[in-house]
Formats: C-alpha cells, sequence, structure tokens
C-alpha cells in the first residue's frame, strides 16, 4: 500500500458532534474531503440548516441530525438512526462542549453539572454506543476533542479544564480496553484558533490577543485548517498502532514557557 492510501477514507462513515460551526466544522470538512461520508450533529435547527448550505457550497453532503448529546436515550436512538439510514460508524469525533467562565466560588452546582455532562459524560455516552458496533465489525476510530485544559488550569474555568482532564483520562482508558478489538480511542487538544468566537479579542491591541501571540512560540492564532492533518490521521489507517494519545495542536504553547519579560 502506498503511503497516502493509508490516509484515505473512503468508505467511511464520520460523525461529528457539534460539526455545525467552528472548529467541529473544520474536521468535518477535513474528514469528508479526506473521503469519508459526513454526518454532522447539533442541536440547533437554524445552525444546522446553514451549516449544511455551507458544507454543499464546498462540494460535500452532510447528513444533519439534532440530537441531545447528553441524553442516553436520545444518543442510543440517533446512533441506530444514523446506521439505518447512513450506515454503520466507522469514525467518531466527540467535538461537542461547551464552556462557562465562572470564578469556583460563584459557580453553581447546576453550572458545573451542565459543563461535564456535556464535555465528559457525552463524550462517554457517544463512544459506548458505537462501540459496540465496531467491535462487532472488527475496528474503528474515536477521536475526542480535548483541551489545552487538559494539562493546565487558568482563571474562572475551573468545570471546563477538570471535564477536559477527564477527558484526556477517559481517552485513555477506553483505548486500553477497546486496543484489543482495534479501536483507537485518541485524542486532539486545540490551541488557540481563529474563529468566529474569538474574532472580538483577535483585533490588535486587545490585551489577549497580545498576550497569545506573544505566549505562541509560533506567534499567531491557529487556524482551523490546522487541525485538518491531524484529524485525518487519527481518523484513518495511519494511525492503526496510535492509541490513548493526546495530539496537542497549540503552536508550542504547552512546550515553553512563553518569551521573557525583556524579548520583543
Amino acid at each position: 500500500m502506498k503511503s497516502l492510501e493509508l490516509f484515505d477514507l473512503t468508505g467511511k462513515v464520520a460523525l461529528v458532534t457539534g460539526g455545525t460551526h467552528g472548529l467541529g466544522m473544520a474536521v468535518a470538512t477535513a474528514l469528508a474531503q479526506a473521503g469519508a461520508t459526513l454526518v454532522v450533529n447539533g442541536h440547533s435547527p437554524a445552525k444546522m440548516e446553514n451549516a449544511l448550505k455551507e458544507y454543499a457550497a464546498n462540494g460535500i453532503t452532510a447528513h444533519g441530525y439534532l440530537f441531545d448529546v447528553t441524553d442516553e436515550a436520545q444518543v442510543t436512538e440517533y446512533i441506530a438512526r444514523i446506521t439505518a439510514e447512513v450506515g454503520p460508524i466507522d469514525i467518531l469525533v466527540n467535538n461537542a462542549g461547551i464552556i462557562k467562565r465562572i470564578p469556583a466560588t460563584e459557580m453553581s452546582l447546576a453550572e458545573w453539572n451542565t459543563v461535564i455532562t456535556t464535555d465528559l459524560t457525552a463524550p462517554f455516552l457517544l463512544s459506548k454506543a458505537v462501540a459496540a458496533g465496531m467491535i462487532e465489525r472488527g475496528g474503528g476510530k474515536i477521536i475526542n476533542m480535548c483541551s489545552m485544559m487538559s494539562e493546565v488550569g487558568r482563571d474562572t474555568v475551573s468545570a471546563y479544564a477538570a471535564a477536559k482532564g477527564g477527558l484526556k483520562m477517559l481517552t485513555r482508558n477506553l483505548a486500553t480496553e477497546w486496543a484489543r478489538y482495534n479501536i483507537q480511542v485518541n485524542g486532539i487538544g486545540p490551541g488557540y484558533f481563529a474563529t468566529s468566537q474569538t474574532a472580538p479579542i483577535r483585533v490588535n491591541g486587545h490585551p489577549f490577543n497580545e498576550f497569545i501571540l506573544k505566549r505562541t512560540p509560533a506567534a499567531r492564532w491557529g487556524n482551523p485548517e490546522d487541525l485538518a492533518g491531524t484529524a485525518v490521521f487519527l481518523a484513518s489507517r495511519a494511525s492503526d498502532f496510535v492509541n490513548g494519545h493526546i495530539v496537542y495542536v497549540d503552536g508550542g504553547i504547552l512546550a515553553s514557557l512563553g518569551k521573557a519579560m525583556n524579548e520583543d
């Protein structure tokens, strides 16, 4: 087999949760462009409609399904529907997630639970739901969207960091349990990316923009397309002996203490 053929996803069905915008859409687009049949999950009809139009404009036929990834009954129902209507799921990307920036002393238990359920419990439910079919068919790929907060902390994101740290360990544990069935479970940890959500703080002169540019060895924000190669690698045969790893796509932030105060 030629090396490039290892990255070909033709004939594979990929489900990307939260694939209606942002980094989820970037990952979904990369998988589709590598040949996968694309299924995207969302919870907003309007966002789903716009997303399907955007995929179509880029020459991608995407199958959209609206369901709550935190509801086990809905997850079970829709995995069965997708399997019947599109095909068995070969690649699952657990991308759907939320963040609440609230100081720990001010965060309510309900707010905490919302983040933990969405960012940690939902990936467990989705992974569990697809694993049985993957085991029966002799393999599959699960990619969990982790975060640099899987490794480091920041003010006001205690629930998010706890969830992403938990997701890192869930990734490793599921990899350990399911490797014998030729299922690879890995994660991607994005750094700071240029998306519509970060647009307001990426303007010249904004303190956070200046902080990111100085703190990132690559001296720039990531572009959503920077995730494409890692996503395709972890979804393809090229990663068949890679299991339980988190690939941090962060421009080098976690490898560095950053520039000294007197550096340009």
